[in-house]
């Protein structure tokens, strides 16, 4: 496998005559977010989760991409839900951002596409929030997780799909599936 480091390597050396140790100079800088990520993707890439695909739109850029998660159980089945993932230069000290592209009904998502995820956070009350232990691996599971059973309807974002949820389930599902088929479903 071909590491940032490596590539940025080869880089340097196809156009500078210079010594190498200038280039180990220039190799040194990559950022600890940039040496962490790739580690951290290959390993996500062979244990991620079967309802989910990754997509980078720029190979080069591993602090960028697009996570797709498609339910084969609970309330979203069927639907095909896609994120934007940024990795921050504060990684891993700080969380990554996260926002679904796809609008849907769901308690912990707004129909704009914030998210309530504990371990998103900087800081949460639970204790559950963001450490420097945390990897992309836990983001993905978590998201993947909110289709099934992580959702809470006891702490919502989207205030009103829990309070449909609790008064009327049948009501709740019925717009789930309405918003799964007008925005999930391509």
């Amino acid at each position: 496998m071909l590491t940032l480091s490596k590539k940025l390597k080869k880089t340097f050396e196809a156009n500078n005559t210079e010594p190498l140790a200038t280039c180990a100079n220039v190799c040194k800088r990559i950022s600890v977010r940039d040496k962490l990520l790739v580690k951290e993707v290959s390993e996500l890439q062979s244990n991620l989760p079967p309802t989910c695909q990754m997509k980078f739109d720029n190979p080069h850029q591993l602090h960028k991409f697009k996570l797709t998660i498609r339910p084969d159980e609970g309330h979203w089945k069927g639907g095909r839900f896609r994120f934007n993932i940024h990795v921050t230069e504060e990684y891993n000290l700080m969380p990554p951002k996260v926002k679904c592209n796809t609008r849907l009904w769901h308690p912990n998502i707004t129909e704009q596409g914030e998210i309530c995820l504990s371990l998103l956070r900087e800081n949460s009350v639970d204790g559950l929030g963001w450490t420097p232990t945390r990897r992309l691996k836990d983001v993905v599971w978590g998201l993947n997780s909110l289709f099934t059973d992580l959702v809470n309807f006891e702490d919502p974002l989207n205030i009103e799909a829990a309070e449909q949820y609790r008064n009327d389930k049948d009501d709740f599902n019925s717009k789930v599936s309405k918003y799964v088929e007008l925005y999930a479903t391509s």
